[in-house]
C-alpha cells in the first residue's frame, strides 16, 4: 500500500507546482499593477501594450484599427520621410511611379452631383470604345449613380478594377436623346511622366519630366529621338514641380549627358555601406547644351538629377533652391498588402553633399512649415535671402556650391508676383475657376474644337470677356467681388484660364507651350544658350584629370 501511495508522489507534486503557477500568475496579473515580466524589455512593450489592451481594456477594441493609426506616428518620429501606406492606398501612391493603373482611363470631375469626363486618356479602353470628354456617367453596372452619393473615391471605387473586368456605364451625351450604354472592359493605361516635349526654336528643345517611374527613362528617350529629328543641338529639361520618385531613372537621364567615369551620386546609411552610381559613356547626349530648370517643389530624384549635372559642371541650373530631400527611402511591404517606406540612408551628390535639409525629430510641423518660411524670409523674391548653412563643396571644375538643404541654381529666378492679390488668391483656393472652365469648355466644344490651332483658339478666348464672367460666377459661389484687386489680377486671371482652356482642348503638350511663351525661367534659358553659358564658367585654377 505504501508503495503504491509513493509512486503518485511525483505526479502530486507536478500538478502542485502548475497550480502554484497558475495560482501566481493569477494574483501577479490581477492584484500587482498588471506588471508583466517582460514589459520592461523595449523590443516587446507595444506586443505587450496590443495584449493588454485586448486582453483588460474596459470597451472593446478593434486591435487592428488602433495599430494602422500607431503606426504613422511612430514612424513620424523618426524622420519626415519615413511613412507607413495602408493596404488600400498603396496601389494609388505607386500609380504614377509604376507609370501605368489599372482602370478605363478617365479623367473626371463631379458637376451638380454628376460624373462628367473631362478628359479620355490615349490609349486606354474609354478611348477604344469611343467615349468622348463632355460625357455624363449616370448609371455605373444599371445602378442610378448621381446625386449626393457621387464622391471622387466611390467614383474611382468604380471605375478602376483589374485588367480583363468589365463595367458598364450609362451615358449622358449632349445632343444625344437616349442614354448611350458601353460596357468596357478594364485594362493598363499608360500614365506618362514625360507629358511635354516640342522644339522652342530652331535648334532647342523641351523636355519636361513630371516625376521619375519606371518608364521615365525609355519616355525620355524617345522625347529626344523625336527632337533630334528636327535637329535639336540645345535642350531645356523642366524639373519644377517634380516631386522625384525612384532614383535610379534620374541615374540613366543623367548619365545620358555625362563622360565615362562621373560619379552621378553616392548614398550611404547606418546599415548600407556607401554605393557608388557612376556614368558608363554610353550616353547619346554628352555633346549638348543643357540647361535645367528647377524650384522650390523639386525634390528627391530631381535633385539627384541637378546636383549630379551641376557638380560635374555639365548644365546650368535655372530657378529656385529646390525643396531638400536627401534621404532615401525602402520600400518594405506586410503580409496584408499594407507598406512601409522606411529611410534606409542619405544620399550625396558627386561634390559629397548631402541636400537633405534640417528637421527636428518628430516635429513634422517646422519640416512641412519650412516652405512657407523661405517665403517669409524672402527667399522666393531675392537670391541673398537664400539661408544656407556656410558649408561649401567644391564641383569638379571648382566651382563653390553650398551645403544645407537642396540644390541653389546657378541662375536665380524669383517668383512672379505681378498680379497677385488676396481676391487672386481666394479665388484660386476653391475650385470654382476649375469648375467655370469645365463649364466653358462643355457649353463651347465644338466651336472650340474647331480652330485650328492655339492662335485662332486664343483670339476666341479674347472675345468672350471670360473673367468677367468667372468673377460673377464665384461671387454667386460665395466668393467676394473686389473690383480694384480684380483690376490689378485680371491679366493673370485670364492667362490661367487661356491655359487651363488649352489644355483641355489640345491638349498639355499645347498648353505647356503657350504658358512657357512668356515664362520667366525659360526665357533665362534660352538666353544662357544664346550666349553660350550652358557649360558653366569655370575658375581658372587647375582643373580635375580625366
Amino acid at each position: 500500500m505504501k508503495n503504491k501511495i509513493f509512486r503518485f508522489i511525483p505526479l502530486l507534486l507536478a500538478i502542485a507546482m502548475v497550480l502554484g503557477i497558475m495560482i501566481g500568475s493569477f494574483y501577479s496579473n490581477h492584484f500587482a499593477g498588471n506588471r508583466l515580466a517582460i514589459i520592461n524589455t523595449s523590443s516587446n512593450k507595444l506586443t505587450d501594450l496590443l495584449y493588454l489592451v485586448d486582453d483588460q481594456y474596459v470597451d472593446s477594441v478593434n486591435i487592428s484599427d488602433v495599430v494602422e493609426k500607431s503606426l504613422p506616428k511612430i514612424l513620424k518620429e523618426l524622420d519626415p520621410h519615413s511613412t507607413y501606406i495602408s493596404a488600400k492606398d498603396v496601389e494609388k501612391s505607386m500609380q504614377e511611379l509604376k507609370g501605368s493603373f489599372e482602370g478605363i482611363g478617365v479623367q473626371f470631375s463631379i458637376q451638380s452631383d454628376t460624373v462628367c469626363i473631362l478628359k479620355i486618356l490615349d490609349s486606354g479602353p474609354a478611348q477604344k470604345v469611343g467615349l468622348r470628354a463632355g460625357d455624363r456617367i449616370v448609371t455605373i453596372d444599371d445602378s442610378l449613380y448621381v446625386g449626393k452619393a457621387v464622391t471622387n473615391d466611390e467614383t474611382m471605387k468604380r471605375l478602376k478594377g483589374k485588367a480583363g473586368t468589365e463595367v458598364r456605364l450609362g451615358i449622358k451625351r449632349k445632343g444625344a436623346p437616349e442614354l448611350l450604354e458601353y460596357t468596357i472592359q478594364r485594362g493598363s493605361v499608360p500614365v506618362k511622366t514625360v507629358d511635354a516635349s516640342y522644339m522652342v526654336n530652331d535648334s532647342t528643345g523641351y523636355v519636361r519630366i513630371t516625376s521619375f517611374g519606371d518608364n521615365t527613362y525609355p519616355e525620355f528617350l524617345a522625347a529626344l529621338a523625336d527632337l533630334r529629328m528636327d535637329e535639336c543641338r540645345s535642350l531645356i529639361i523642366d524639373l519644377r514641380n517634380n516631386l522625384g520618385g525612384y532614383m535610379h531613372p534620374a541615374i540613366l537621364v543623367a548619365n545620358e549627358f555625362l563622360p565615362a567615369g562621373r560619379l552621378i551620386v553616392y548614398m550611404e546609411g547606418r546599415h548600407s555601406p556607401r554605393e557608388d552610381y557612376a556614368s558608363d559613356g554610353r550616353g547619346m547626349y554628352k555633346g549638348i547644351d543643357l540647361v535645367v530648370l528647377v524650384d522650390e517643389a523639386s525634390a528627391s530624384a530631381s535633385e539627384i538629377f541637378a546636383g549630379a549635372l551641376q557638380d560635374n559642371d555639365r548644365a546650368a541650373i535655372v530657378g529656385r533652391r529646390t525643396f531638400g530631400k536627401g534621404l532615401v527611402q525602402a520600400p518594405i511591404e506586410f503580409r496584408d498588402g499594407s507598406m512601409v517606406r522606411l529611410t534606409k540612408a542619405r544620399y550625396y551628390t558627386p561634390s559629397g553633399r548631402c541636400v537633405q535639409k534640417p528637421y527636428e525629430l518628430g516635429n513634422d510641423t517646422a519640416y512641412e512649415a519650412d516652405l512657407i518660411e523661405r517665403a517669409l524670409h524672402g527667399e522666393y523674391y531675392s537670391a541673398d535671402s537664400i539661408r544656407i548653412s556656410g558649408e561649401k563643396f567644391t564641383t569638379r571644375g571648382g566651382r563653390t556650391v553650398y551645403g544645407g538643404g537642396g540644390i541653389i541654381p546657378d541662375y536665380f529666378i524669383p517668383r512672379d508676383t505681378l498680379g497677385i492679390t488676396s481676391y487672386f488668391r481666394d479665388l484660386y483656393s476653391t475650385e470654382h475657376p476649375y469648375k467655370f472652365v469645365f463649364k466653358v469648355v462643355d457649353e463651347n466644344r465644338e466651336l472650340f474644337e474647331s480652330c485650328p490651332d492655339v492662335a485662332t483658339l486664343e483670339a476666341l478666348l479674347r472675345r468672350m470677356n471670360l473673367v468677367d464672367k468667372l468673377v460673377n460666377y464665384a461671387e454667386k459661389q460665395g466668393v467676394k467681388r473686389r473690383n480694384l484687386m480684380i483690376r490689378t489680377s485680371r491679366e493673370l486671371i485670364e492667362r490661367y484660364l487661356f491655359i487651363n482652356i488649352i489644355d483641355n482642348v489640345f491638349g498639355v503638350k499645347e498648353a505647356t507651350l503657350y504658358e512657357n511663351r512668356t515664362d520667366a525661367a525659360m526665357l533665362k534659358a534660352l538666353e544662357i544658350i544664346h550666349e553660350g553659358k550652358a557649360r558653366p564658367e569655370l575658375p581658372s585654377a587647375p582643373m580635375k584629370s580625366e
